[in-house]
């Protein structure tokens, strides 16, 4: 059944690389990162970034209409969560959030060799099962 499974890569990079990566992507110091990047079609998108985006929509349009919220506020206000988030990067192909697994090996295959070696801390592969996914704690649900 993992047929039926989208998939995504996060990047973990180290605290100076990461606000680079959030400020200037065409950085040199990237470049390695990047060159795989644009072989596969992809982007970096920062997790922090994406959840201050996801809370100022919400008090714009009514915070109501999202359901993570609550959730997503007290992340980007924890400093321990945001110390966190703020070096992940989500990985997005030809656009997509998620993608086919073969999408994701093969990235993840060309990524591997520039995990640990100081652009790039570490690299984990996500799922979209929701038996695999974090789920919103009840007291954060709208």
């Amino acid at each position: 059944m993992s047929e039926q499974w989208q998939y995504q890569l996060r990047v973990y990079l180290d605290d100076e690389l990461a606000e680079v990566a959030r400020r200037d992507r065409d950085n040199s110091a990237l470049k390695p990162l990047t060159d795989v990047l644009n072989r596969h079609h992809a982007t970096l998108d920062s997790q922090f970034d994406a959840f201050e985006n996801y809370v100022a929509e919400a008090e714009k349009d009514g915070p109501e209409n999202f359901p993570l919220y609550k959730w997503t506020k007290a992340t980007v206000e924890d400093p321990v969560k945001r110390a966190k988030h703020i070096k992940t990067f989500a990985l997005h192909v030809s656009g997509n959030e998620v993608y086919a697994k073969d999408a994701a090996d093969s990235l993840e295959a060309d990524l591997q060799p520039l995990v640990g070696g100081g652009l790039v801390t570490r690299m984990s592969k996500h799922d979209s099962n929701p038996a695999n996914n974090l789920q919103v704690p009840p007291e954060y649900r709208s």
